[in-house]
């Protein structure tokens, strides 16, 4: 039984170095470093992807293998094209994306990719919405959620919403999101994919409709919350550099789901508002962690540094209360 079925693109993130023009290579992609981030939290994860038949794609399995993650159509990879994504940085701190790929490429994942065994031998479905482009590989994703749902498994879905990859519409982006939030449990996104939506008050409405937990991550800003039955739950933001902050969303949304998990939940009915904050104060932790590191998949924390900081910060808090009195 995996812990974690995760399913969506892998691909080689190419983040700044030390000295300006220089790049380090990094795996990535969300779903990859959700499975990765499980297992250095001692949980058993598996990874549902393609990479290319090339350097870029065996250094993604190689990846995935040290990190002890089952990768679940390693089969296939041959079919697919790596892709590659340069995070180039503002001296501002702003990122932009550039992917590049072999012209003609094909998405990577397909229908027959997504078994309806694996899904059923896990107890987490998470899939990430890269793969919701206008390409074949958007049904590969609506299937394994649908598939999910069907088999009643905890189902996890992160909007990451790129305009390359959906050649500048939002609409068809905002759509296809929908279309899937019958399926989900919890769903992850951003600021300006809130807004995306249609902002706050039009996604609470969609949270009643679906019955589903929405997480907003701002690793930097104000911190990261949560909607739990429309009741919002908030937790207080680390001051991090925003240049620095590749990957964090990711080891934030992995240690909220490993944290879940480890808190022995297996479905949505079973969630409770304490269940989620104390997911949300884990992932936190190991969104902080991640930009202390500078880094993707190479500074995804393990269960016990996020607990390790968790405990100072209790500590901490205790002494305060305690100088107050």
């Amino acid at each position: 039984m995996l812990d974690i079925y995760s399913i969506g693109e892998m691909v080689i993130d190419f983040i700044p170095g030390n000295e300006p023009g220089s790049y380090v290579r990094n795996a990535g992609g969300a779903p990859a470093n959700v499975a990765i981030a499980a297992a250095k939290n001692h949980l058993k994860s598996g990874m549902c992807c393609k990479v290319g038949d090339d350097s870029f794609g065996r250094f993604l399995i190689d990846t995935l293998r040290e990190n002890k993650v089952e990768i679940l159509c390693a089969e296939t990879c041959k079919a697919a094209t790596t892709t590659m994504a340069f995070v180039n940085l503002s001296a501002t701190g702003e990122r932009t994306f550039t992917f590049a790929r072999k012209p003609g490429a094909d998405m990577f994942l397909s229908e027959e990719d997504v078994r309806e065994n694996q899904i059923e031998n896990a107890v987490i479905v998470h899939a990430g919405s890269c793969s919701l482009s206008a390409n074949p590989a958007a049904k590969a994703t609506e299937k394994a959620l649908r598939l999910a749902n069907k088999s009643k498994r905890l189902v996890s879905f992160d909007v990451n919403y790129r305009n390359l990859m959906w050649n500048n519409d939002k609409d068809a982006c905002t759509r296809s999101v929908k279309a899937l939030l019958p399926c989900v449990d919890l769903l992850k996104i951003s600021e300006e994919e809130v807004d995306m939506m249609g902002g706050e008050g039009n996604l609470h409405k969609l949270m009643e409709e679906y019955d589903v937990t929405v997480l907003v991550e701002t690793l930097g800003k104000d911190g990261a919350r949560a909607y739990f039955k429309n009741k919002e739950l908030e937790v207080p933001g680390r001051k991090v550099k925003a240049e620095d902050a590749t990957g964090a969303g990711d080891a934030f949304w992995g240690g909220f789901l490993s944290s879940l998990r480890i808190q022995g939940i297996e479905k949505a009915r079973e969630l409770t508002e304490e269940n989620v904050r104390r997911a949300l104060e884990y992932g936190n932790a190991a969104g902080y962690l991640c930009v202390q590191k500078k880094g993707a998949i190479a500074a995804l924390p393990t269960k016990d540094m996020i607990e390790e900081i968790l405990a100072s910060e209790k500590d901490a808090a205790m002494i305060r209360g305690q100088e107050n009195e």
